[in-house]
């Protein structure tokens, strides 16, 4: 069966997903190992037994609902093509604005250290690398498989100015930072929206902190000051209807200078406190 056929059949199969015609390609592209430009260039190709079978085994995994970025075992965040595995939240684009929330903090030419906590697959913690190329970053995750696949992330785009540490949240930091920044889960562990889409394919630690969807942000909250400098800055990611909360949490926490960035679509998504304290000489 030729190229085109093939495809036909996989955009009927997915034409209940908004975009599965576009779905097709990608995965027929990643069947055959070759840009999506060379299906365009050889529709009347006929597809080798083995290529065609595993594109058809693509497609139901992906009528099946699960990720494309799974299947394909890739993502593009901020330019940066990341492997990405069942192990890691798939960088969502909503999570540059925590990219660009960080970067406007930091001076082209700073030489200061930044810390990502819960990095994933460590998109932030890469993106600020490759932006401020003469900063230090330190990436955590409490998953040994994150922090691995982080690792090899930052080996892939040679970004040497990035180390990766396993624990939680600061505990495997050691030293001061300028900026501090973290995406961490903050839905609730009955939220209905864990069910739908790419979340239910996703791991739910990456997710949900259980009941309370404000444990994680507290956790950082209360953690943070003990490695932020004097004048240190602490960003988080949150959900659309948690800014208030946050904005309360980091006050609690003696925070100060604390504001709310919205999204493209008006919503609060990153909130952000500069840390006042001075240094305690003991962590």
């Amino acid at each position: 069966m030729i190229l085109r056929r093939h495809l036909d059949l996989a955009r009927q199969a997915l034409a209940h997903n908004t975009a599965g015609a576009l779905e097709a390609e990608i995965l027929l592209a990643h069947a055959l190992e070759s840009p999506r430009s060379f299906l365009y260039a050889h529709p009347d190709m006929v597809l080798p037994p083995e290529r065609a079978e595993r594109f058809h085994k693509y497609v139901e995994r992906r009528s099946n609902g699960e990720p494309i970025a799974y299947i394909t075992g890739s993502r593009e965040f901020w330019s940066l093509e990341l492997h990405i595995t069942p192990d890691v939240l798939i960088p969502r684009h909503e999570t540059e604005s925590l990219v660009e929330a960080a970067l406007q903090k930091v001076p082209v030419d700073a030489c200061w250290r930044l810390a990502d906590l819960g990095t994933g697959s460590g998109a932030v913690a890469l993106a600020l690398a490759r932006e401020r190329p003469e900063c230090e970053i330190h990436a955590t995750d409490i998953s040994p498989a994150a922090t691995e696949l982080a690792s090899c992330n930052a080996k892939r785009h040679s970004l040497m100015n990035v180390s990766i540490h396993c624990g939680s949240w600061c505990a495997p930091l050691n030293g001061r930072f300028s900026l501090i920044v973290s995406n961490p889960p903050y839905v609730a562990a009955d939220d209905p929206h864990l069910d739908t889409g790419d979340c239910r394919f996703e791991p739910g630690l990456a997710l949900t902190p259980g009941k309370d969807p404000m444990k994680s942000i507290s956790e950082i909250c209360s953690q943070a000051p003990g490695r932020l400098e004097p004048n240190g800055c602490l960003i988080l990611e949150h959900g659309a209807s948690q800014g208030e909360a946050v904005r309360e949490i980091l006050a609690g926490h003696g925070f100060v200078h604390i504001e709310t960035r919205k999204d493209l679509s008006g919503r609060e998504r990153i909130s952000q406190g500069q840390w006042p304290g001075e240094l305690n000489e003991s962590t």
